[in-house]
């Protein structure tokens, strides 16, 4: 994108709003996706390891633990945006083989037309809604994380926050994998408290990860709750808990249970 030209922009037919993309003043090399003039997604195209928004940064830490540091894994992403776990995935993994599921055709083309992924990144890209795409997925793939970024406040997609939506996609996660999923909510926590219900009505654990001050129910934000078919490794709290973004917070077994219902 060539400095001092126009931010480039596409109108968004399906939901009536444009889309731009614009440089970050602040970090060279770094740009923002906004849509209808709310921001997004944010993309440091010269250093994709370095992932700037908090939610997102909580997620990478979570896809740090689910192998060995640099080793490739195969990774499902359910919601697109602007593609920041995926580029920061093949810049801390190379060789990772990822799969990303995006509602909106012309977001998807617009992002991959002015904002390239790194060299080398092995990332096919589906359009449609993230429950029928899980369906159309070469049933024997299996995936080491499977990232759900689609809920938004409490207004969220009746058959996908659901039971059988989460038990669906644990039945492409490999044993030890986990799934990811943001939650955007209000005060209440009214999504959160029942997304936590449905994943640990299908899933062997479940953790809840994000600002400390997110769990008292007072203030809008985001929590990110992680599902696994195995017990959840309590030194996976303890690393969560230590990189943050602080402060952190990570609630698990009983300490979850005020958000289970």
């Amino acid at each position: 994108m060539a400095a001092g030209s126009p931010a480039p922009s596409r109108y968004l037919r399906s939901i009536g709003a444009h889309a731009s993309i614009e440089p970050d003043p602040f970090i060279d090399g770094a740009y923002v996706l906004s849509i209808g003039g709310a921001e997004q997604s944010h993309v440091n195209l010269e250093h994709p390891e370095e992932v700037f928004y908090e939610y997102l940064r909580r997620i990478a830490h979570i896809v740090d633990l689910c192998a060995p540091a640099g080793e490739p894994i195969r990774a499902l992403h359910l919601g697109a945006g602007a593609l920041t776990l995926a580029r920061y995935i093949q810049a801390v993994r190379p060789g990772s083989r990822q799969h990303a599921v995006e509602l909106e055709r012309e977001l998807l083309d617009f992002v991959l037309q002015h904002l390239p992924l790194p060299a080398g990144t092995q990332l096919e890209t589906w359009t449609g809604d993230a429950r029928e795409a899980l369906g159309q997925l070469d049933s024997e793939l299996r995936f080491d994380v499977v990232i759900l970024d689609i809920f938004s406040g409490p207004e969220a997609p009746a058959h996908i926050a659901t039971a059988e939506f989460y038990r669906e996609a644990a039945g492409r996660l490999t044993p030890t994998g986990v799934l990811v999923i943001n939650v955007g909510d209000e005060p209440g926590l009214t999504l959160v408290r029942s997304q936590v219900a449905a994943m640990r009505s299908v899933l062997t654990d479940v953790a809840a990860f994000g600002e400390a001050g997110m769990f008292s129910g007072r203030y809008p934000g985001n929590i990110i709750l992680a599902g696994t078919q195995f017990p959840w490794p309590q030194e996976w709290s303890a690393e969560l808990a230590a990189r943050g973004p602080h402060p952190a917070r990570v609630l698990t077994g009983v300490d979850l249970d005020a958000l289970s219902g």
